[in-house]
């Protein structure tokens, strides 16, 4: 089964993505904040991470240096979903080391082909 973690800090967000991935069969996993996510993937592995960028405590750029700098979570998809939609927040996304950059408001379907395309299913 494959694990994904979900971390925003918007419920509507996180209970429509949570529904969406649990009936593709996928494990999920949720997170607040990067503070979160980070004591998460202390004990799991996902194979991919939906990450915002705009939330409490730890961004999610930051998050995902954090991430990036881990071996262990090396073989993680990140992909940023986030309403920061200027074409250098997308730049330093994928810079960063993000394997897709999404931007909000966003279509489910979109979500899981993107989630699907870095998991070459």
């Amino acid at each position: 089964m494959k694990k994904i973690l979900i971390v925003d800090d918007e419920p509507n967000i996180v209970m429509s993505l949570e529904y969406t991935f649990k009936r593709q069969n996928f494990e999920v996993f949720i997170a607040r904040d990067g503070m979160e996510a980070l004591e998460i993937l202390k004990n799991q592995l996902p194979d991919v991470i939906i990450l915002d960028i705009m939330m409490p405590l730890v961004d999610g750029f930051e998050t995902l240096q954090k991430i990036k700098s881990n071996k262990q979570l090396s073989h993680c998809k990140v992909m940023f979903l986030s309403a920061k939609n200027k074409e250098s927040d997308i730049e330093k996304g994928l810079s960063l080391g993000a394997d897709a950059y999404l931007t909000k408001p966003f279509s489910i379907k979109k979500v899981v082909d993107q989630v699907n395309e870095l998991l070459g299913l």
